[in-house]
């Protein structure tokens, strides 16, 4: 699950701000579906402050207590903390007991269970949280075949992570990546480092490939259903040139 790399919550926020389109599609479709929302692998709350700050009650469930409490203390500065349940959770196997009108996962978060069963599992968790009517909603990334076949072993700088903390200065992120074909996880290594600060921090983060067509039988075992699938956060439809794979399923 790569607690290690979540364990490292303001940086994680410094790295990956938030805000833009995918804050946008996910906030607009909390708002299509009322009622009550839920995200699973929550992260700093990145998305669901922004929905719980429009008025929905919401829950949000992750396996790093680190993140929860960022999230946590971010909700108690906007001053929406009464709207949201933070839950310490996984999402392979979770019981709220109650169900939501709105379900979803972001950022790639799905990406974190590995095996097939640990995906089948999540669905049918999700499918027991959703209200008659409720939608679940998600994106990963649509796997390059290029891009996996590069993940070579090699330490390269990744020029477009690099961001300014203000104890540290620029931090930059090198990531060395080799691709596993047969479990389909990339599995990096990520180094942050600064100028006089080489290496501050290193940790592994491993992410699954989920392709198109494993796609809609993965949730059709999950007892979902895919009702969209959208290419890119303007509503393009899905192709195989797509960078990304925004789902959004109802109860099969």
């Amino acid at each position: 699950m790569s607690e290690a790399f979540y364990s490292q919550a303001r940086l994680y926020d410094l790295m990956f701000p938030g805000g833009g389109p995918s804050v946008d599609f996910y906030l607009a479709e909390a708002k299509r579906q009322g009622g009550r929302v839920l995200e699973l692998g929550c992260g700093t709350g990145q998305k669901l402050i922004p929905i719980a700050s429009d008025g929905h009650p919401c829950v949000g469930l992750d396996f790093s207590s680190d993140m929860l409490a960022e999230a946590e203390r971010k909700a108690n500065e906007r001053g929406v903390s009464v709207a949201v349940e933070w839950v310490h959770g996984d999402m392979r196997a979770f019981d709220l007991g109650r169900t939501f009108d709105f379900v979803f996962i972001a950022s790639n978060a799905l990406l974190h269970l590995y095996e097939a069963t640990d995906l089948v599992s999540c669905f049918r968790s999700v499918r027991e949280h959703l209200a008659p009517g409720a939608r679940f909603a998600f994106d990963v990334f649509n796997p390059s075949v290029r891009m996996l076949a590069e993940a070579d072993g090699v330490r390269r700088t990744r020029e477009s992570l690099s961001f300014v903390d203000p104890d540290r200065g620029t931090v930059s992120v090198d990531v060395a990546e080799v691709y596993d074909a047969a479990t389909q996880v990339n599995r990096g290594m990520w180094h942050f480092s600064t100028v006089s600060d080489p290496d501050f921090l290193v940790t592994p983060l491993e992410i699954r490939s989920i392709f198109p067509q494993e796609l809609p039988l993965l949730l059709s075992l999950g007892g979902l259903r895919l009702v969209e699938r959208f290419g890119d956060w303007s509503g393009r439809p899905f192709a195989g040139d797509a960078p990304l794979q925004l789902c959004v399923c109802e109860p099969a």
